[in-house]
């Protein structure tokens, strides 16, 4: 196998594309720390941010793949991913994440003292959700901390002060991860209790999930307009916090309509247009009160 193409199975095998899923918050918190005083943002530092999260994601995807592949292996939905079938080899996988988990400590401590002093325990963070699910339900929720600590991080790292509206932002984001996360696992509902593994569908149920992970969107958007509201936001991120609103309302009509089938698009599609979508009526609300004074 050429090096390119080596490269491309490690892309596949982290699902590389669904960086989309996180990045946009974490954009969002820098655009919604300029308003804050900040360190001179510089291009190394955007650079170095960037390369932070890059590196943190791939490090928990290529430790989860390689913490999950004997369980992967007995399910029929995730049998086929690359650890199983010998695509990759576990040893391959685990070096990825020592090596990006390397990656992520080293970016971070180029960012500051608090980056570089929290950083350790966010790869702990980052990596230990890979074994949640074998003691804890809660699970889901462990992966939304795991993903709101890139807004946080952001927000760190621009060096803004720690406030109301950022813990919002990650609220927002830890209960948007656990609604969606929540939906997605309904496929392995059925696996998970035979298997000794907990999720909230395996302990409550379908029909009790899909009311949690309702509960749990209405949280994100109440802590989105809540974050807009402390941070003294314009018009354009209402519309941000609207789109987002009507969006998972949209994604929990496409589940209670057509079930199952419709778990890959509202994942997937969906979700990644809350995060795109937000982050863009964020910048355009910043571009507003910058240049037309709002």
């Amino acid at each position: 196998m050429t090096v390119l193409a080596r490269v491309r199975t490690y892309g596949s095998l982290v699902a590389f594309a669904h960086t989309v899923f996180a990045l946009p918050f974490a954009a969002s918190a820098v655009v919604l720390s300029l308003a804050q005083p900040h360190a001179p943002p510089g291009l190394w530092r955007f650079a170095a941010m960037l390369a932070c999260m890059v590196s943190a994601r791939t490090s928990a995807m290529a430790f989860n793949r390689w913490a999950d592949r004997d369980v992967d292996a007995r399910n029929p939905r995730t049998r086929t991913r690359h650890l199983p079938v010998g695509a990759v080899r576990a040893s391959e996988a685990l070096a990825l994440a020592v090596v990006a988990g390397l990656a992520f400590l080293g970016f971070a401590a180029t960012l500051g003292f608090w980056p570089a002093v929290l950083s350790p325990a966010v790869l702990l963070v980052l990596l230990g959700y890979s074994y949640a699910k074998r003691f804890t339900w809660a699970a889901h929720a462990w992966l939304g901390v795991a993903l709101a600590l890139a807004p946080g991080g952001a927000w760190l790292a621009m060096g803004a002060v720690p406030n109301a509206g950022i813990v919002l932002l990650m609220v927002a984001v830890v209960s948007w991860l656990l609604g969606f996360d929540i939906l997605y696992s309904l496929q392995d509902e059925g696996f998970d209790r035979d298997a000794g593994l907990h999720s909230i569908p395996a302990r409550f149920g379908g029909r009790r999930a899909l009311l949690i992970s309702a509960g749990s969107h209405s949280v994100t958007v109440l802590a989105l307009a809540g974050c807009g509201l402390a941070l003294h936001r314009g018009p354009a991120y209402a519309i941000a916090v609207a789109t987002a609103s009507a969006l998972l309302v949209y994604e929990h009509a496409l589940v209670h309509r057509r079930g199952l089938k419709a778990i890959d698009r509202a994942f997937f599609d969906v979700n990644a247009w809350v995060s795109v979508a937000f982050f863009v009526l964020v910048l355009a609300d910043e571009l507003v009160r910058r240049f037309l004074g709002a």
